[in-house]
């Protein structure tokens, strides 16, 4: 009888490792960087189980290089990197990590607001280039965080979250979403509002929707141009959601006040990237579930799922 096989495209925790090796016999990437394409190609011939990352793309030719695969276990709760369709039609079955990301990338989410409305990375590069030489009435202004507008930009388990942070800070809370959620509306005293509605009223607008064909460049020029001047922009959904260019042209135009921005459109970010060069952008490198305890737990769905698979049951969390 063939043994079951695992490929996992990057380096996990040994207690991850070896949940693993109950069902099967697993090879691991443990490279930092993201393993070749062709390489990739060629390990996963025989593997029943892949457990992915957002780095590798799974579609046509990634299904049939493959023998006898029958799931994709994706570490993020995002899985606009998987072709669900070619998936389906190859029997694939796909999963990811909902729920145990939540908290901790909607502590990233407000983080990122409040870092951006106080200019606190910027005062910070203030501070260490020994350019603050005496107090002053102006010195590295803000805008106010409690008492303020947020509009979020899908209400999905993230959204909710920041909501419930909102309310903590007195905020008066919008929400855009596919549809109306009253169980979040009734627990934070959100308001529904449309795109062009949320925009125009808040200071603060964060978008967390899922990558889709829906809301692809969601975030344009005629958005752009619907928010207030001293409003302040958020994305940490994916880079793919916005029109970086019209982003920068809104902030070099102060059409907005600033953004902050935990993703882009092409991850790395190239360092050429002119939103990079703006004073009023905070930047992050994709960390909004980067905490110890998340990264972990995901990575231990995602092979919870496998070894579900594996073992003749369901998974757990399918897409």
């Amino acid at each position: 009888m063939i043994k079951q096989q695992v490929f996992v495209t990057r380096k996990l925790n040994p207690e991850v490792i070896a949940m693993l090796e109950k069902v099967a016999e697993v090879e691991q990437w443990t490279k930092n960087a993201p393993i070749p394409r062709e390489l990739l190609l060629e390990k996963i011939k025989h593997v029943d189980a892949v457990l992915t990352m957002l780095t590798e793309r799974v579609d046509e030719e990634f299904l049939t290089s493959t023998k006898r695969l029958r799931i994709v276990a994706n570490m993020a709760v995002g899985y606009d990197n998987i072709d669900l369709e070619a998936c389906r039609r190859h029997e694939v079955i796909v999963t990811n990590t909902p729920d145990v990301l939540t908290e901790s990338t909607a502590d990233l989410a407000f983080a990122l607001l409040m870092a951006t409305g106080r200019r606190l990375t910027e005062a910070n590069r203030f501070l260490l280039q020994g350019e603050w030489t005496a107090w002053s009435p102006t010195l590295m202004a803000g805008q106010n965080v409690y008492g303020s507008t947020i509009g979020i930009i899908g209400m999905g388990r993230i959204g909710e979250a920041v909501a419930r942070r909102a309310k903590g800070f007195g905020m008066r809370i919008l929400y855009h979403n596919r549809k109306r959620k009253p169980q979040a509306e009734q627990e934070t005293g959100a308001q529904y509002a449309d795109l062009a509605e949320l925009l125009q009223a808040s200071d603060y607008v964060v978008l967390l929707t899922p990558l889709t064909e829906d809301t692809r460049m969601l975030m344009g020029e005629k958005q752009f141009s619907l928010m207030k001047e001293t409003a302040v922009f958020i994305n940490v959904s994916r880079g793919g959601t916005v029109d970086e260019s019209a982003l920068y042209q809104a902030l070099v135009d102060k059409k907005i006040w600033a953004a902050g921005l935990d993703v882009f459109a092409v991850e790395p970010v190239p360092m050429d990237n002119p939103l990079l060069q703006l004073p009023n952008v905070v930047a992050l490198p994709h960390i909004g579930s980067a905490t110890v305890q998340t990264r972990a737990e995901m990575a231990r769905l995602a092979a919870a799922n496998i070894v579900a698979v594996l073992s003749g049951r369901g998974p757990l969390t399918a897409v």
